[in-house]
């Protein structure tokens, strides 16, 4: 007889919910590799209940990752259940701008994954670009975007944007920048 492996406690998740928080918070700052125990110190909770929740730091990067992938992509619903397509194309533009963010303080651990094979690259473009078709096929729907714009090339714009935008001492801003995008992806 097999048993359905249990649900974890309430704390036990809340924690694993908070270190995810964190960790996502203190990974976009522009320092790189911060400590597992700064991570747990500012969760508010001990280094081993950390490490009962995420192994190596490996495996603490990989769940950040996975979590904003599924918060980016979940994303694109979400701001087309409240906002005109348009709007939620430029709203998901800022969700995708943390995205990126996030990868500042892991990038190096997140680099080995990809070449690992633990993190699929190919996976996650795949998922990027069906929440920007989701949105630009409601766009084109409610003639609030253009129909000859591809998910594809939105996704190069924006991959440009945050290059350009977060080299230091540039003069440009993201926003702004993503605002000139949106302009474009009007219907004339």
């Amino acid at each position: 007889m097999s048993s359905k492996p249990r649900a974890p406690r309430a704390d036990a998740a809340r924690n694993r919910e908070r270190l995810l928080e964190v960790a996502t918070r203190v990974l976009a700052s522009p320092d790189t590799e911060t400590s597992m125990r700064a991570i747990a110190r500012e969760a508010g909770v001990g280094i081993a209940t950390l490490y009962r929740h995420f192994p190596t730091r490996e495996s603490l990067v990989e769940a950040v990752y996975s979590d904003q992938v599924v918060r980016l992509t979940n994303g694109a619903q979400d701001l087309l259940a409240h906002e005109a397509p348009a709007i939620a194309m430029r709203h998901w533009m800022d969700l995708f701008g943390n995205w990126i963010a996030t990868k500042n303080g892991m990038l190096d651990t997140l680099l080995t994954l990809i070449e690992s094979g633990a993190v699929g690259h190919a996976q996650t473009r795949d998922q990027l670009l069906s929440a920007i078709s989701t949105i630009l096929d409601a766009g084109r729907a409610a003639g609030d975007l253009r129909p000859d714009i591809t998910a594809e090339e939105i996704a190069a714009c924006l991959i440009g944007i945050f290059t350009v935008a977060h080299q230091s001492g540039h003069a440009v801003t993201a926003g702004r920048l993503l605002d000139i995008l949106l302009d474009g992806l009007r219907p004339h």
